[in-house]
C-alpha cells in the first residue's frame, strides 16, 4: 500500500468559496493541475490561476440545468483508479483519464433550505447528486486520494502540503475520508428525515454535526459529550462551561417555563421544581418562588420568562445558584452577576425545539413525542357535587403545568399561583402526598385553601381523604381508574371539589 503521495491533479467544485483562495494558490504554486466546474472554475480564473473545465475533460457540457456536470467515467475513473493495480493503470491510459489525487467538494445547502422554509421544488433541487458521489468515491479510495468535504479543513490541508512538499500520508488521507463519510451520512440522514416526516417509516436516524466535550458526565468518573449547538440556544453572558448535570437541569427548566405566559420564575433542583410562581412582576415572582423552598433553591437552576432587571438581580444575587436563564437582562444586572465568575448566566435565544425525544435503553433507543399537551380549565370535568371556583380552576391549571414536569409519583400543592410544596419521585402516591404535607409544614405554609394535582389517577380514596383533612379544597387528577367512584365519593364526603382531565402526565 502506498504511503506518501504527491498531489498532481485536483478536482475542485464547491458551493461555498470562502477560505478557498489560499489553498488554491498553494496548489497552483506546487504545480497541481486544477479541474473545476461552473462558479468554482470562474473563481479560480478570477485569481488568474490556470484551470481546466471539467467539460473539457469529459467532452460533455453541464446539462439538465446543472444536474449533471461531473458524473462521467473520466472524472470517476480518475478518482477511483487504484494506483497499485496494473489493470487500472492500463485502462486509464487507454481512455486518457488523468489520476485525480485531490477532491475538494462540498454539498448544496439542503438543511439550510429546509430550515429557511424553502418550497418543495427548492428543497429537492438542493439534494446534491454529483457532490455526494464525488465525496464517496474519493473517500473510498483514500489509499490514493485526498478528499476535503468541508471548508473547515482547508487550512489544515494547506499546512500539511506546505510542510510535506505537496505530499500527504496515508494516515492523513484516511482521517479526511472519515470526516467525508461523516459529511455524507449526515447529509443523507437529513434528506431521509425530511422525506420521513409524513407517513414515517419506523426507523431511527439521527445525526448531529456539532459536539461539546463536557468536564465529565453525571459523575466525575464518567465521560460526557453534548451533541448540539448550545450557542444557537443560548448566549452565555458569564460563567464556566455547563456540566452534564447542568444541561439536564437546564433542559427541564426550559420545558417547564415554556408552559407559562404571565411573568413567572421557576427554581429547579435535579430536574424537579422546588419553587414556581406567577405574579404581576418578575421581581415579585422571584420572591414568591424562592419562598416555596429556600433550602432546596441553594445551588439550583433558575429560569424566568421576562427580562431580569437590576432590582430582581439584586435579590437573586443573595442566593448561591448554578445557572440563571432569562430571555433578556438589563446591562447593570449582568454586571452585578459577573462579580462571581463561575455563575452561569444564559440569555435564551429564539430556537425551534424538536417535538421528539429519545434516549438509549438496553440494547437500543426509545423515542416518543414530547408531552406537549396541557389541560386548562376547558378540559377539566367536574365530577363532584361541589364545583371548583374560578380561583381554584386557575390554581389547578397552574399546578397541572408543574405536575407535568415533576418526577412520578408526584403530588403538587398550589395556592394563589404559587407552588406551595410537592412530593416527588415516590414509589407510592400516598408517600408523595405525605412528603408534600411534611415539606409544607416545614416551611410554615398554610395548606388550607390550596389545591392539589396528581400526575395519575387515585386507585384508592386514601389520598383524597388525607388531602381534605389537611385543608385542600380542590383536586385535579386524570381519572381512569376502575375505582374512580371511590375517590369521587370521598371528595363528596369531605366536601371538596374534584376535576378529571383524561390525560396522564407520568415523567419517569
Amino acid at each position: 500500500m502506498s504511503q506518501s503521495i504527491k498531489i498532481k491533479n485536483a478536482l475542485i467544485s464547491v458551493y461555498y468559496k470562502d477560505g478557498l483562495e489560499p489553498l488554491v494558490r498553494l496548489l497552483a504554486q506546487q504545480g497541481v493541475q486544477l479541474f473545476s466546474t461552473g462558479g468554482t472554475e470562474q473563481f479560480i480564473k478570477d485569481l488568474n490561476l490556470p484551470v481546466t473545465a471539467v467539460e473539457d475533460l469529459t467532452g460533455y457540457p453541464s446539462i439538465l440545468g446543472g444536474r449533471v456536470k461531473t458524473l462521467h467515467p473520466k472524472v470517476f475513473g480518475g478518482i477511483l483508479n487504484r494506483r497499485s493495480l496494473n489493470e487500472d493503470k492500463a485502462q486509464i491510459a487507454e481512455y486518457e483519464i488523468p489520476e485525480i489525487d485531490l477532491v475538494i467538494v462540498d454539498l448544496y445547502p439542503f438543511e439550510e433550505t429546509v430550515k429557511a422554509g424553502g418550497s418543495d421544488v427548492e428543497i429537492i433541487e438542493k439534494i446534491d447528486i454529483g457532490g455526494i458521489s464525488l465525496i464517496r468515491a474519493a473517500a473510498k479510495n483514500f489509499n490514493d486520494v485526498v478528499i476535503l468535504a468541508s471548508k473547515d479543513d482547508y487550512s489544515n490541508l494547506q499546512a500539511q502540503l506546505e510542510a510535506q512538499n505537496g505530499e500527504t500520508t496515508l494516515a492523513q488521507r484516511k482521517a479526511y475520508a472519515k470526516k467525508a463519510f461523516h459529511t455524507s451520512s449526515h447529509y443523507d440522514s437529513a434528506i431521509f428525515n425530511y422525506f420521513n416526516a409524513e407517513e414515517p417509516l419506523t426507523v431511527f436516524k439521527q445525526s448531529i454535526n456539532q459536539a461539546q466535550t463536557l468536564r465529565y458526565g453525571e459523575n466525575p468518573h464518567q465521560q460526557g459529550v453534548f451533541y448540539g449547538n448550545l450557542d444557537e440556544m443560548f448566549t452565555k453572558l458569564n460563567g464556566k462551561e455547563l456540566s452534564y448535570n447542568n444541561l439536564v437541569d437546564v433542559d427541564a427548566a426550559v420545558a417547564l417555563i415554556d408552559e407559562f405566559e404571565e411573568p413567572t420564575f421557576a427554581i429547579l433542583k435535579h430536574t424537579n421544581a422546588c419553587g414556581v410562581a406567577s405574579k404581576a412582576t418578575i421581581l415579585e415572582a422571584w420572591n414568591v418562588a424562592l419562598a416555596c423552598d429556600p433550602v432546596s433553591a441553594f445551588g439550583g437552576v433558575l429560569i424566568a420568562n421576562r427580562e431580569i432587571d437590576l432590582a430582581t438581580a439584586t435579590e437573586i444575587n443573595k442566593l448561591f445558584f448554578e445557572v440563571l436563564i432569562a430571555p433578556a437582562y438589563e446591562p447593570a444586572a449582568v454586571e452585578l452577576f459577573k462579580a462571581k465568575k463561575n455563575r452561569v448566566i444564559l440569555q435564551r435565544n429564539e430556537v425551534e425545539l424538536s417535538t421528539k425525544q429519545f434516549k438509549t435503553l438496553l440494547n437500543g433507543v426509545i423515542e416518543q413525542d414530547k408531552d406537549l399537551v396541557i389541560e386548562g380549565p376547558e378540559q377539566m370535568t367536574a365530577v363532584t357535587e361541589k364545583k371548583p371556583t374560578e380561583a381554584e380552576l386557575k390554581d389547578l391549571y397552574f399546578a397541572n403545568k408543574i405536575v407535568k414536569h415533576t418526577k412520578s409519583n408526584t403530588i403538587v400543592f398550589v395556592k394563589d399561583s404559587q407552588l406551595i410544596t410537592s412530593g416527588v419521585g415516590q414509589t407510592s402516591r400516598v408517600d408523595a402526598l405525605k412528603q408534600a404535607i411534611v415539606k409544607a409544614e416545614a416551611f410554615n405554609f398554610d395548606i388550607k385553601g390550596a389545591v392539589m394535582t396528581s400526575d395519575a389517577f387515585f386507585p384508592f380514596p386514601d389520598c383524597v381523604e388525607i388531602a381534605a383533612e389537611a385543608g385542600i379544597t380542590a383536586v385535579l387528577q386524570p381519572g381512569g381508574s376502575i375505582k374512580d367512584a371511590d375517590s369521587i365519593n370521598m371528595a363528596n364526603e369531605k366536601g371538596i371539589a374534584m376535576v378529571t382531565t383524561g390525560v396522564r402526565h407520568f415523567k419517569h
